[in-house]
């Protein structure tokens, strides 16, 4: 990967996992034209609102932090526009991006990708096994959270999708666009909790299903960093993005364990 000498680098091991500690957007404007194989971006959803939820049966609030406190949707839809303009950019012409939300910002995020030049390819609907129940008995329970796929709107470009293996791994049949699996297993959260920690499964799926070995994969809200233990079991490379010292070293922690457990 060709990068700018100016990214700063919080932990790096060879070209196999990266993560920088910085401001996505700025630290995005650092990366050379057409550089990433492919992105998965798990941005905030804009849902912190003092409410409660249902978290190993007691009640909590859904708060996440400060970067997931709620926007009017002219500022979530500017905050989109934003880093989808730097991925666009940054992605290689053949590659692809994927992206996961719920309905507090996934509408947002599908109009920013069409408005920055991007062509949706699949709606995916990721159906959870064992949702948090409502507790204010005011709405249908939330079990399922959307990911979006999107290539570059350029005529004639061959993006990657490994279809043949895609129908393997679904008892030779055509995989369909709802994915079923549990939450985060806990034996994915032993070196610590992320409040949006996404199952190692569903990451290797995606990487799977539009990469090959030795790809370059960006994660720019890297959170806990399933997305690089996913593509380093699968010999991919990885580079994370966060502004959270909390959550990288978290990253950090999962990613030896990894190694350790290779070693072992």
């Amino acid at each position: 990967m060709q990068e700018s000498k100016k990214i700063i680098k919080y932990y790096f091991d060879e070209e196999h996992f990266k993560l920088i500690k910085g401001d996505t957007f700025k630290t995005l404007r650092k990366f050379e034209d057409k550089a990433i194989d492919i992105i998965f971006a798990d941005p905030p959803y804009f849902l912190s609102n003092g409410g409660i939820t249902c978290s190993g049966g007691k009640m909590v609030s859904v708060n996440k932090g400060s970067w997931d406190g709620s926007l009017t949707a002219t500022k979530k839809y500017k905050f989109n526009r934003k880093w989808i303009h730097e991925c666009y950019r940054i992605l290689k012409d053949e590659g692809t991006i994927w992206i996961s939300g719920t309905l507090h910002n996934i509408y947002s995020i599908g109009m920013a990708l069409e408005e920055e030049g991007f062509k949706i390819l699949n709606n995916i609907t990721w159906q959870k096994t064992n949702p948090p129940p409502n507790l204010a008995c005011k709405t249908f329970t939330h079990s399922t959270e959307t990911i979006l796929w999107a290539r570059k709107n350029i005529p004639k470009v061959k993006y990657k999708f490994n279809y043949e293996l895609m129908k393997k791994i679904n008892n030779n049949k055509q995989m369909k666009d709802v994915w079923t699996t549990s939450l985060t297993k806990p034996s994915e959260k032993r070196q610590g909790k992320h409040p949006t920690q996404k199952p190692l499964e569903l990451l290797e799926r995606i990487i799977l299903a539009s990469t090959v070995e030795n790809d370059l994969i960006l994660d720019p809200f890297c959170g806990s960093s399933t997305t690089g233990i996913a593509a380093n079991k699968l010999k991919r490379r990885y580079i994370g993005i966060d502004n959270s010292e909390e959550y990288l070293s978290l990253s950090i922690r999962r990613y030896e364990e990894l190694k350790e457990e290779k070693d072992a």
